[in-house]
């Protein structure tokens, strides 16, 4: 979506704002990262960025895909909607070391609404830089207002809690962006070592039991649901898109999904199967014109003269790629009599 990618390309080049890095910590030949945010990769969370390894003026991920943008120096985990963010998700230290910086004074406010001048050399928001010795440091950043829980000079072990996901600095949505440094230069803890623009290569810093939740994935769905009435992408951020009960007298039934990583040319395709497995709706959106970093698309009806009817009803969203399915995700909702 422009507006997003447009902030985040003003501020690729200054996340770190007036963080001070300082002093050195215990010798480190290289970090085992652990997870630095309280949440279920794909579920309850979903990296929405990577870090762009293409030096050209280009921009590729570790995998050579569209999931980055220009000189994205860390890794973004995003929650779903604002209405995660406000319950609380917890950033922890990745792994051990020793605070060398921190800001906890900025609002948790939409660079959409403040504007990007009100952010300026201030990028990264509220956050925390954490030397883990040998040259290795990792920074936290956009994170809640009043909620840092460690001071500068404080040792930290992995997976200490440092505060929570927020909304602060440039960012128009809330998500944790992670930054790890070796010797003041940014690593891509993904492909450690790999040469510059190489497709797969290099090392995982990542721990091994992380293996699996942090599979690279082209596309992702972040939201899906049913509502019952026209959706706004406002809406689905607010996490208010899908009312908690759906009954046979809804003025209709729209089934929703927000995408993210859909790439140019992909086709977009939702599908709604009523109680009886019969197709109830179909919505076949034109090819992508280009890559994306949040879609939206929805299908839907209005109600018949009788009613829905009542049962399970299934939708069945599609990302097509010269003709055939490259992604796919089914979602279900149960229409009270």
């Amino acid at each position: 979506m422009p507006p997003i990618e447009t902030a985040a390309r003003l501020a690729a080049a200054a996340a770190l704002g007036a963080f001070a890095w300082l002093g050195a910590g215990p010798a480190l030949a290289q970090p085992v990262l652990d997870l630095p945010i309280d949440c279920r990769l794909g579920e309850t969370c979903f990296i929405q960025n990577y870090v762009d390894d293409d030096p050209s003026p280009s921009a590729k991920d570790y995998k050579c895909g569209t999931r980055t943008y220009e000189a994205h120096n860390g890794v973004d985990f995003r929650l779903p909607t604002l209405a995660d963010q406000k319950r609380g998700v917890t950033v922890r230290a990745a792994a051990a070391g020793r605070v060398t910086g921190l800001r906890d004074e900025m609002d948790d406010v939409s660079v959409r609404e403040r504007g990007v001048a009100s952010v300026e050399g201030k990028e990264c928001g509220n956050g925390v830089v954490v030397d883990h010795g040998d040259g290795w440091a990792s920074q936290y950043c956009h994170m809640q207002r009043g909620s840092i829980a460690v001071k500068t000079g404080d040792r930290v072990t992995v997976g200490q809690t440092l505060g929570k996901v927020g909304l602060s600095g440039m960012t128009e949505y809330p998500h944790l962006h992670f930054t790890l440094r070796k010797d003041g230069k940014v690593v891509d803890p993904f492909a450690y070592g790999a040469a510059p623009g190489a497709c797969g290569g290099g090392q995982s810093l990542w721990a091994p039991t992380l293996s699996a939740a942090l599979a690279y994935q082209p596309r992702a769905v972040l939201n899906a649901g049913f509502a019952t009435g026209p959706v706004t992408m406002e809406a689905i951020e607010a996490g208010s898109a899908a009312p908690p009960k759906i009954d046979a007298k809804a003025e209709a039934l729209v089934a929703f999904v927000r995408v993210i990583g859909l790439q140019a040319g992909d086709v977009s395709r939702i599908t709604i199967f009523g109680p009886d497995g019969q197709q109830v709706m179909r919505n076949d959106a034109k090819p992508q014109e280009r890559d994306q970093a949040q879609t939206m698309l929805f299908a839907g009806r209005k109600r018949p003269e009788r009613g829905f009817a009542p049962g399970v009803y299934r939708a069945v969203y599609e990302a097509m790629r010269d003709g055939a399915a490259a992604f796919s995700h089914a979602f279900t909702v149960r229409v009270a009599p």
